[in-house]
């Protein structure tokens, strides 16, 4: 095993429309593919499109909330099947049914069409509409089997990527390739931030975006190898522009096992003891907000 393939799948969405999403991103993954993908990885929340609902309508976050899927419903059943018949691995997305407020989750169901992890958004958007969601409360690591061999995943979204935990914890346990839904706008600084996760822990990340004009499009991944035998190396592996596409991402993971070994990042020479600080749930100004949930 060498090349791992993950497919970006830049798209806009039909709004809420999840017959239409399914057909759309059914389309996108055959695309992916007939590219040669093991992996395809949506946008956050597919399959009603990231919509939420207007508050100041009477009943508006009921509907919304109704909208919510398990993952016994068609839309995640019909892509289980898909995965299968195409033998790639499928990163989906959606509104997950939820004891409570729903969770905006991703689930990675494997070539075979088994659900081998589903992760829920920790880092949810308090200050903004996901405040009507309910926020996962960990971070998981799967070994997937891909036609090329096993892989190690790890998962975040959007927001996630924005605090240097989520990727450090993902690589704490064992990550080797982290993917990442999205949908808001990609510009240099999160770009930015996003490689950063990838060189301080030394893991492969990807991320998919929504094509404009719904956000800007700008997919992105990058590759853990920093330094090779001759010098420095530049980690963007593809960065796409602001229209539909599939992109696709190669992560070497011979190469970057063997960096991982050898190099200085990661695990190797972190102060643990230095940061317990890192686990406070005390907040001092000017960070204190009303409605942060802890």
């Amino acid at each position: 095993m060498s090349l791992i393939e993950i497919a970006l799948l830049q798209m806009t969405a039909c709004g809420n429309d999840q017959d239409a999403n399914q057909a759309k991103g059914e389309t996108f993954c055959h695309q992916a593919n007939e590219m040669g993908a093991d992996i395809a990885l949506f946008p956050e929340m597919w399959n009603i499109g990231y919509t939420f609902y207007d508050p100041s309508e009477p009943n508006a976050r009921e509907v919304w909330e109704a909208q919510a899927i398990g993952q016994d419903d068609d839309f995640i059943r019909h892509f289980r099947a898909l995965a299968k018949e195409l033998n790639m691995a499928i990163a989906l997305t959606y509104l997950e049914r939820w004891g409570g407020a729903p969770r905006n989750s991703v689930s990675l169901i494997d070539r075979h069409g088994e659900i081998i992890m589903t992760y829920a958004k920790v880092h949810t958007c308090d200050f903004d509409r996901e405040a009507a969601c309910t926020p996962g409360d960990d971070f998981y690591v799967c070994t997937l089997d891909t036609a090329r061999g096993n892989v190690e995943i790890g998962a975040m979204i959007c927001f996630d990527r924005e605090f240097p935990e989520s990727a450090r914890i993902l690589m704490l346990k064992g990550a080797a390739l982290i993917l990442t839904p999205n949908a808001c706008t990609l510009e240099v600084n999160r770009i930015g931030q996003f490689r950063a996760r990838a060189y301080e822990n030394m893991v492969g990340v990807a991320m998919t975006n929504y094509a404009a004009p719904q956000a800007n499009g700008h997919s992105v991944a990058f590759d853990a190898v920093a330094f090779d035998k001759n010098g420095d190396v530049d980690t963007l592996i593809v960065e796409a522009g602001e229209g539909e596409g599939v992109y696709l991402a190669e992560f070497d993971m011979d190469r970057i096992r063997a960096y991982r070994e050898r190099e200085v990042w990661g695990n190797a020479f972190r102060k643990p003891r230095c940061y317990d600080l890192l686990t406070s749930s005390e907040v001092k100004p000017p960070f204190i907000r009303a409605n942060a949930r802890r």
